[in-house]
């Protein structure tokens, strides 16, 4: 069997990819990759918000698995819009690697509560809306491009640091940048944050679907992510959106497992702020996040959101 992957070229992209390339081989299945240049990785001089908020790391690759070009694409899990085009569903999620945001500098005084002002550089809206809601005291500047090219931006001195997310960072070995790891009870990450996300056209070959499953898809963190996607489609979010969602899972008793989804919403100015938890069985992950985006809404959340796009 030989399976095609799909995948942007950035060196933390190829990492995921040949994860699952490491995955696939470990039962004699062969691979190769195809590396394709996406929208988000071509137009650097914009916001995300600015060049569209749906299918900006995916589109391309997306294009090549309705041609049959590739077989899948490995992308990011927090990069995948929360729906997808038709004829397309995501087969499977690796093990999520630690979710957390961190903050990265060369200099390992700088922290989020020392009351210090400084500059950091983020794309993300929801980093940057975190930051304005807890850290009012900090500046945030647009930082876009990969993480070597932030991590050179940093160095000339264009930030005093950078919000990133945990899994990235440590997956390229730049662990020794981290001085700060930021608490998920307030710095909830973005759906999906350190999963990787396994994308594939419906009329995948069986046998191929089924051998990706099997080496391939962590079965709690599927439901984690799941419970946590259903959240964001309810909110029609994007990467636009300041929205966040991390689900737990729990072993219990007498049942094969509950999960735990806390996620909420922050308006782009930091002021307000939406947050809540709902807990239920693995098996309803989607109901649960349903559920979770429903109580947001009619909390605020829909105000927010209106006034979200609006600005953007």
């Amino acid at each position: 069997m030989h399976i095609k992957i799909a995948t942007r070229s950035s060196r933390l992209a190829l990492w995921q990819a040949e994860h699952i390339q490491a995955r696939l081989q470990a039962d004699d299945v062969t691979s190769e990759l195809v590396l394709i240049e996406t929208k988000g990785d071509l137009v650097l001089d914009r916001s995300l918000s600015k060049i569209g908020s749906k299918g900006v790391f995916t589109q391309e690759l997306e294009d090549q698995l309705y041609d049959g070009r590739v077989d899948i694409a490995v992308h990011s899990a927090k990069d995948l819009p929360s729906s997808l085009p038709p004829g397309l569903r995501i087969i499977a999620f690796t093990e999520r690697e630690v979710a957390n945001d961190v903050l990265v500098s060369r200099n390992k005084e700088l922290s989020l509560t020392s009351g210090q002002p400084f500059v950091i550089g983020t794309s993300s809206t929801r980093r940057i809306a975190l930051l304005k809601h807890y850290c009012p005291h900090l500046t945030t500047i647009d930082m876009r491009g990969n993480l070597q090219t932030r991590i050179r931006k940093l160095d000339e001195g264009q930030c005093d640091a950078l919000l990133l997310a945990y899994a990235g960072v440590h997956r390229m070995g730049y662990d020794e940048l981290i001085v700060e790891r930021l608490p998920l009870s307030e710095f909830t990450p973005a759906v999906g944050q350190g999963s990787i996300a396994i994308e594939a056209a419906d009329s995948l070959d069986k046998e191929k679907y089924d051998v990706i499953r099997r080496l391939v898809n962590h079965e709690r963190t599927e439901a984690c992510l799941l419970a946590e996607r259903s959240f964001l489609n309810r909110l029609e979010g994007g990467c636009s959106i300041p929205s966040f969602a991390l689900a737990h899972w729990s072993a219990g008793q007498g049942s094969p497992g509950q999960l735990s989804l806390t996620g909420g919403l922050v308006s782009l100015d930091g002021t307000d702020m939406l947050r809540d938890t709902f807990d239920g069985p693995y098996s309803e992950a989607t109901a649960l996040g349903h559920a979770l985006a429903e109580s947001i809404l009619t909390r605020g959340g829909d105000t927010i959101l209106t006034s979200i796009r609006e600005q953007l």
